[in-house]
């Protein structure tokens, strides 16, 4: 069956479709990715403005296409963070529904936490014991920490690399002033994390595994993405701090030239690396490896374990009919969230 995963993020919607069946590894099939760029599409009020409402729909609407040319029988849709918190998200799930034929869930921070450390749990195994996850977004940082494939402690903070470059970094490059008010801001968001993260046991591994972590892997000397999902590839907390220094010297324009920043994100991996360094100091984290696996690969194998109760449910595509016919949605099962609502050990923070 090919399963296809639309992720509509801040700075791209892309879709990633597999062949998925039981029992077996989810294999990738292709991947398409449009741009959104709602990180420089914010109204004052917090609301995306006409342009990033169009680039959105027009993103959202060419990626429903692709997943039906492509024979994508069920599409798992959501928005993370730039639309979940955006002042009119109910306008943009709307113009994406009348133009695709779709309306995308929203998953919160918590429930990506724990998606995203159930992909990682899969892909390094139970040898791997003890796991921290770390995922640096557009919105929003998320962390869980846990032995079985449910986080003990899943969190959900508001530092994602888009949000705060446009709170924090309107020149680039910025003055020290605006990265002394951020580094400051970011240091004091994580104390309530790492405080309580003093009170479990050490992680055996710690995984990052977002595109913040893969561009500062190879920023740092990693292997390019082009030579697999196999090779090892990790982060130091040195190289880390090492690349916001120098990140913060440089303009968007000249970030761009560097290996592995594309120009969309050129402006916010400044704000992802002080991030990325200030988590790992916070948690006394010396180094990370860089998962290829996260939240839509989690989607996917939550999907396979047959788990009705996940809250993100696909809709079907047919394919009988032209990539601009509309879609159906699946029918939804009765279910109280037990997944992704399920009680832990730990403080969830940031709803």
């Amino acid at each position: 069956m090919r399963i296809g995963v639309l992720d509509i993020g801040s700075n791209s919607a892309q879709l990633q479709v597999v062949e998925a069946f039981p029992g077996e590894p989810p294999l990738p099939a292709y991947a398409i990715k449009e741009p959104t760029r709602l990180s420089e599409a914010f109204s004052e009020d917090g609301s995306i403005n006409e342009a990033g409402l169009d680039r959105v729909v027009n993103a959202v609407e060419r990626a429903v296409g692709a997943a039906r040319q492509g024979s994508v029988e069920q599409l798992f849709a959501f928005v993370t963070s730039a639309v979940r918190d955006a002042g009119n998200r109910d306008e943009v799930l709307n113009r994406i529904e009348e133009a695709s034929g779709i309306r995308p869930h929203f998953l919160a921070g918590e429930d990506e936490a724990r998606l995203t450390y159930l992909a990682a749990r899969r892909w390094y195994g139970w040898s791997a014991g003890g796991l921290l996850v770390l995922d640096i977004g557009g919105g929003s940082l998320e962390i869980a920490l846990g032995r079985a494939e449910t986080p003990d402690v899943s969190v959900s903070l508001p530092l994602g690399a888009g949000r705060l470059t446009r709170a924090f970094l309107s020149n680039h490059p910025p003055s020290r002033t605006e990265v002394k008010a951020l580094c400051r801001h970011v240091r004091d968001t994580l104390r309530e994390v790492s405080d309580r993260m003093r009170w479990e046991r050490p992680p055996a591994r710690v995984v990052g595994t977002s595109k913040t972590f893969k561009q500062l892997a190879r920023l740092a000397g990693a292997s390019p993405q082009r030579q697999g999902p196999f090779v090892p590839r990790g982060l130091t907390r040195k190289d880390a701090s090492a690349w916001a220094v120098r990140l913060a010297g440089l303009s968007a324009e000249q970030r761009a030239k560097l290996n592995g920043v594309s120009t969309p994100r050129s402006r916010q991996i400044l704000a992802g690396a002080i991030v990325a360094r200030s988590t790992m100091k916070a948690l006394g984290v010396g180094r990370l490896d860089v998962c290829p696996w996260a939240l839509r690969e989690g989607i996917v194998l939550r999907h396979l374990d047959g788990d009705s109760d996940l809250s993100l449910q696909p809709v079907e595509l047919d394919l009988t009919q032209p990539p601009s016919a509309k879609v159906r949605r699946l029918p939804r099962q009765a279910s109280d969230h037990h997944y992704l609502r399920a009680s832990s050990r730990g403080v969830e923070s940031g709803r």
